[in-house]
This record gives structure tokens, C-alpha cells and sequence, in this order.
């Protein structure tokens, strides 16, 4: 950090197709938003930029499945996670968005350097085409059987029912899911990104130069380079996006993953359109990309090779502090199945709890490893840390001094070793917090900052002023001030964490925002200083409102059960193993008509069917009772298998089969000859 003057912070874009969930805050935005306030605190130039990513083809389709624009979609999201963001407390310098000119101008100059400078290769290749809609198909616009687990809705690349990597020539009955009819195939041309060509530099960068990188991002990179790097496509044939400034490539756009990281420099020219180049360009800023565990590829890989390539002096990053997937009540957060936990729905649920959710997602972040979401742990982490430990220290400091000192904080008239040890242990916090928060051990970080809570509990408990109160004011006085040190330090070691919570501090304490460098255990706050009133931090959360969360997600559950089994019964059983033609001959398969029809005494699915093969009258009994009344089969014509070894059924001899369909949902139905045929004609 010492080489650097500033400190750029982007955060990975939000896909603009549906709200932020605590996924998506846990892996990115909660650590980055600690991390700028963090630096802020101490002095440092920082910027922190994000907006929305509102291109691709999930946002084209989601469009076309409600009726309205891909414009209609983005505005809605936009506006919706702005607005979560901003009611979270995230502090931004700018959240912006790529549908913005300023953003289109940038991505394609971008672009168009970088094919002056020849950069690009040209590439044509045969992609799906659909006849109907007269248009190229990105894989998502291709539907079909997944080969994997059978399930019908398969995306051409990917499986959201067994989540199977596909492409488009591995689905069964693929169909477009613009008009429904089958693709084609047809030759088209884009410009690629030869990665390859920039393995040699991407080793050494990465594997040499950045080996402090953490373990799950540098593996990641590792594996990615180790498995050898392809060119990839930087163009796409779609109408939604940024157009390709090519004469010639009409009907073609950036491909999302190479416009959406040119947000950042966009975000920043509209930010700062006349300063934007010393964030970008200058050797002192040091760049710092918080993503979660699925960008890590398009991070530390495909978008440094687009700033080597582009040059111009453009920044690399310095890091990549990347986290792995947050799980919720033991399960994969799902958007399409609704298992999530929406930031927006969150914020009406829990008002003004913003910093309980920053506070637990920050104790659980999955910072090298998958980590789990459960709602216990949430109001457990709620009412026996925050309120148990941190809110109850503050509220028993501050009303102690209400009562005994009128809300002044009190001179230190009789002070005692402990009063001396115990702030001792405060720079020691600091530089724990201070060291873990710089290399982005963020659980860590949070943990001492509480140690600072815990620390003043056990300093109240073993000096007991409410005992010493009785007949010591002097010492009482020297012990809530030791307490009331601990308590701003406290305000400071809090504010990157929960920043809701330490503007409700700072007015109990009656003190302006506090610097980290007066946390240093020597005492803020001087003797006759006024405290503002007493109130609670935190408030217990109860049963019921965990309760209410559970519902939710048992609802989401219950309907995700209905649509599979839904799913299920459309699906046509398995194919039953191959046989020869040979072994298909053998079945004697014929025409009959039912003569009469009886039910089976004592049963209630029998029939006992008399039949005309146009050889022979036979009895069959069946179990169709209970979707064919005896009446409805008398005169019905039928297909039978005619040559099935006889066999007694409750004392009556049925000399062949009826030939049925079955229903994905179990049920049978008669297959019925077209027409009336003769009865003995054979099928097959």
C-alpha cells in the first residue's frame, strides 16, 4: 500500500435482470463497501465505483418472456438495486449503469483501438440460426432435453435442473426459444481475443508477480492456465447491446463479458470526466476488484489481457480479493427457484436492520470456502453478540453515567492498573483489525473488533461499578471513564462495519465521526463532556420473525417440488433398452373387438372382457375398471397382443393383453385403431 497514492475499488456489475440477493452482498459488496471505509478512515484517496451490468441475453429473453423491451427490464432493476444499495448503506462515489451513452462511447472506442492496433483475429464459424425469427441464436436462446438428467427445459449452455455445463450440439430436440421451430446452422463471423497469445505474460503476472494472491483466486487463475487458454469471441450476433463500430458487423454487439468490465472506466469518466485518467493510467493508483467466485475467470484473465492489449498506460490489478458462493439454509442460493434472500425484501422486513445483515454476512462470509446462510444463525448471531455483547456494554456505560454523573463523562480520580491494562489491549485490537482488513480477512477483522466489545464487558464485570457506587464515587468515576474510553474507541473500530449502528453511537457518545487514528487506547473523550441520552443499539429479534423468513422459504420450496413434479408428468417415461427386429416380430399384435364387458367380482379394477380377434373369441381381464365402465367397452375396438402366454387371473384365464399408453402422471389410456378396422388385421 505504501507505493500507492490511491486506491481504486470497483465492484463486480449486478446483473440488471432481478434484485441483489445476500449472495451477491456477501461475495462482493458488503467486504468491498468495509474496505473503502476502511481506507477513508485513515486518510487515504479512494474512489469506489459500480453500477449495473444491463446487457446479454438473459435480460433479451426475460423481455421477450414478459412482452416488453429489454430497455422495460433494465430500468426496472436498475432502479431497484440503486435503490437497495443506497437503503443499505453501500457507499459508492457513483452507481451507474452500461445502457448509458457514456458507457456505449467508451466500450466501443475500446473495442475499435484494439481492432486498429490488430488485436483481434476474425474467426467464422457455424452458430444455430433460427429460420423462423431470422436471426443468430445465442446458446440461451437454444432449448432442449438435457443428455444428462432428461430435463426438457435445458439452456443450450446450461442445465439449471442438474446444472450440467452444455452446448448447443449436446441437447436433445433442440428447438429455438424465440419461435419454437428447430435451428439451423449457418456460417457467421466474429472477432476473438486471442488469449492464448497472452499465456506466456498471464503465467508470470499472475503466477510470479501475484502469488499473495488469495488461495482460491490463484488456483482458480492457475488451473485456468495450466488447461491452456483459447481465443475467445468478443462479438455476438444480438440486437440488445453495445453495436460493434465495424462496417459490415450490423446486427452484432460487444459480448457482454467484454463490455461489462469497460463499465468501470465508463463509471469513471462520468464520474469524473476531466480526472478520470489518473484512476485509470497513473502508476500510483492501485486498483482493487472485489468479484465473487464466478468472475474470478473474466478478472484476473480476460480483462487484464484487454488493458494489455489496449495499453495506452492503463492499470492493472493490484488484487483480486475474490470470496467463494454463500449457501442458504443448506442449499445453493437460486435465483429461478426463488431460494434466495432478496436485499430489497430484506430492508421492508427489517427495518433499520441494515447492519445486522452487513454484520452477520461479514461473520460468514465465504472468504476461501463455501459458506451456509441459516436464519437461526442470523437472529443468534443478532441477540447474543450484537445485542448481548456490543449494545449491551454501550447501553450499561451510558446509563451508569446518567445515574451516577448526570451524563458527563467523569474525571479520573482514582485510576487503578486495570483502568491501564485494559486500554492497553486497544492498540493491540487496532492492529489486528488493521492487518486483517489489508489482506481482506474480513471475518477475521470483525472478530477482533468484537474482542474490543468483549473487552469492556469483562472490564465492567471485574471493577463492578454499580457495587463500587456504594461507597467509592471517586474509583466509580476513573472506571466509567476507563469504560467511556472504550466505548468511542469502540465508534471507530465499528464505523467500516456497521455504520447504521455507529451514527446511533456517536450521538449517545455527542461526538462528531472519529478518526482511526485516535483509536490508540489513551482516551477521546475529556472529562466534563457531555454524552447525549441513552438508547438501545440493537433489539432482540424474536421467533416470529424468523418464522415468517422460514415460511418464505418453505413456500419457494413447495412450489419449486410443484413445478418439478409438474415437469415430471409432462416428461414421457424412459426408453425401455433396445430390442432386434427379430424380437419385435415375435409379438403377434391385432385388431378385436370387446363383445361384452363384466366386472370381476370383489375387485374394483378388473374387467373381464369377451373379444373378437376375427380368429377366435377370447377373455382378457384388465385393469382399466377404474377409467372404463363396463358399458364404455362394449363395441370398443382394440389393439391386443395376441400371442402372450395365457394367464389365470382371480380363477379366470386371460389369453392376451390389451394394448395401453401410460401417461407421465401414471395413468393409462386405451390406444384406439383409427377408424373401424377388421378385427384380426395386425399392427406392426
Amino acid at each position: 500500500m505504501d507505493n500507492f497514492k490511491r486506491t481504486l475499488v470497483t465492484c463486480a456489475l449486478p446483473y440488471a435482470n432481478g434484485p441483489v440477493h445476500i449472495g451477491h452482498l456477501a461475495g462482493v459488496y458488503v467486504p468491498a463497501d468495509i474496505y473503502v471505509r476502511y481506507l477513508r478512515m485513515r486518510g487515504r484517496e479512494v474512489l469506489f465505483i459500480c453500477g449495473s451490468d444491463e446487457h446479454g441475453v438473459p435480460i433479451t429473453i426475460k423481455a421477450r418472456q414478459l412482452g416488453c423491451s429489454p430497455q422495460d427490464i433494465v430500468d426496472k432493476y436498475h432502479a431497484v438495486i440503486k435503490k437497495s444499495f443506497e437503503d443499505f448503506g453501500m457507499s459508492f462515489d457513483i452507481y451507474s449503469r452500461t445502457s448509458s451513452k457514456i458507457h456505449g462511447e467508451t466500450a466501443s472506442a475500446f473495442f475499435l483501438k484494439m481492432y486498429n492496433d490488430g488485436k483481434f483475429i476474425e474467426k467464422e464459424s457455424e452458430q444455430y440460426y433460427d429460420t423462423e425469427a431470422k436471426a443468430f441464436l445465442a446458446d440461451r436462446y437454444i432449448v432442449g432435453t438435457c443428455p444428462k438428467c432428461g430435463f426438457e427445459g435445458a439452456y443450450g449452455d446450461q442445465c439449471e435442473k442438474c446444472g450440467s455445463t452444455l452446448s448447443p450440439d449436446e441437447l436433445i430436440n433442440p428447438h429455438s426459444a424465440i419461435s419454437g421451430s428447430k435451428p439451423v446452422k449457418r456460417k457467421t463471423k466474429h472477432w476473438y481475443l486471442p488469449l492464448d497469445q497472452y499465456e506466456p505474460w498471464l503465467r508470470k503476472w499472475i503466477l510470479e508477480d501475484h502469488k499473495e494472491w488469495k488461495s482460491n483466486v490463484y488456483g482458480q487463475c492457475k488451473s485456468w492456465l495450466d488447461n491452456h487458454l483459447q481465443p475467445r469471441a468478443v462479438t455476438r450476433d444480438l440486437e440488445w447491446g453495445v453495436p460493434v463500430p465495424l462496417k459490415g458487423a450490423e446486427g452484432k454487439v460487444l459480448y457482454v463479458w467484454f463490455d461489462a468490465p469497460i463499465g468501470y472506466i465508463s463509471n469513471t469518466r462520468e464520474l469524473l470526466p476531466n480526472d478520470w485518467e489518473k484512476w485509470w493510467k497513473s502508476p500510483d493508483t492501485r486498483l482493487i476488484n472485489f468479484i465473487g467466485k464466478d468472475n474470478i475467470v473474466f478478472h484476473c484473465i480476460v480483462f487484464p489481457a484487454m488493458l494489455k492489449g489496449y495499453g495506452d498506460g492503463y492499470i492493472l490489478p493490484d488484487n483480486v480479493p475474490a470470496n467463494e458462493f454463500l449457501n442458504l439454509e443448506g442449499n445453493k442460493i437460486s435465483t429461478s427457484r426463488n431460494w434466495a434472500v432478496w436485499l430489497d425484501e430484506y430492508l421492508k422486513d427489517f427495518p433499520g436492520k441494515q447492519d445486522v445483515l452487513r454484520y452477520v454476512l461479514c461473520a460468514n462470509a465465504p472468504e476461501t470456502q463455501d459458506n451456509d446462510f441459516t436464519w437461526k444463525n442470523f437472529q443468534t448471531r443478532n441477540n447474543s453478540e450484537l445485542v448481548a455483547i456490543l449494545g449491551n456494554f454501550i447501553n450499561r456505560v451510558a446509563v451508569l453515567t446518567g445515574k451516577y454523573f448526570e451524563g458527563k463523562v467523569p474525571c479520573n480520580l482514582k485510576p487503578e492498573k486495570i483502568d491501564s491494562d485494559t486500554l492497553a489491549h486497544i492498540p493491540q485490537i487496532r492492529g489486528e483489525v488493521e492487518n486483517s482488513l489489508e489482506h481482506f480477512r474480513f471475518r477475521d477483522a470483525l472478530t477482533a473488533a468484537l474482542s474490543m466489545a468483549r473487552l469492556g464487558n469483562k472490564y465492567l464485570t471485574d471493577t463492578e461499578p454499580w457495587k463500587c457506587a456504594k461507597n467509592d464515587m471517586d474509583r466509580t468515576a476513573s472506571i466509567l471513564y476507563t469504560a467511556l474510553q472504550i466505548s468511542a474507541d469502540l465508534s471507530i473500530v465499528f464505523a467500516p462495519f456497521l455504520p447504521f449502528t455507529v451514527v446511533k453511537l456517536d450521538k449517545i457518545l455527542n461526538t462528531a465521526p472519529l478518526g482511526w487514528d485516535r483509536m490508540d487506547g489513551t482516551g477521546i473523550l475529556p472529562a466534563g463532556h457531555q454524552l447525549g441520552e441513552p438508547e438501545l443499539l440493537f433489539e432482540k429479534i424474536e421467533d416470529d420473525a424468523i418464522q415468517m423468513q422460514m415460511d418464505k422459504l418453505a413456500s419457494a420450496k413447495e412450489a419449486n417440488e410443484k413445478r418439478a413434479k409438474e415437469e415430471i408428468e409432462k416428461r414421457p417415461l424412459a426408453a425401455k433398452p433396445e430390442c432386434t427386429f427379430e424380437e419385435f416380430q415375435k409379438m403377434d399384435i391385432r385388431i378385436a373387438t370387446v363383445i361384452k364387458a363384466e366386472k370381476v367380482p370383489d375387485t374394483d379394477k378388473l374387467l373381464k372382457l369377451t373379444i373378437d380377434t376375427g380368429l377366435d373369441e377370447r377373455v382378457i381381464v384388465s385393469g382399466i375398471a377404474g377409467s372404463y365402465p363396463p358399458e364404455q367397452m362394449t363395441g370398443k375396438q382394440i389393439c391386443i397382443l395376441a400371442n402372450l402366454k395365457p394367464r389365470v387371473i382371480r380363477g379366470i384365464e386371460s389369453n392376451g393383453m390389451i394394448l395401453m399408453a401410460q401417461q407421465p402422471d401414471g395413468t393409462m389410456r386405451i390406444v384406439e385403431p383409427d377408424g373401424n378396422l377388421m378385427n384380426g388385421s395386425q399392427v406392426g
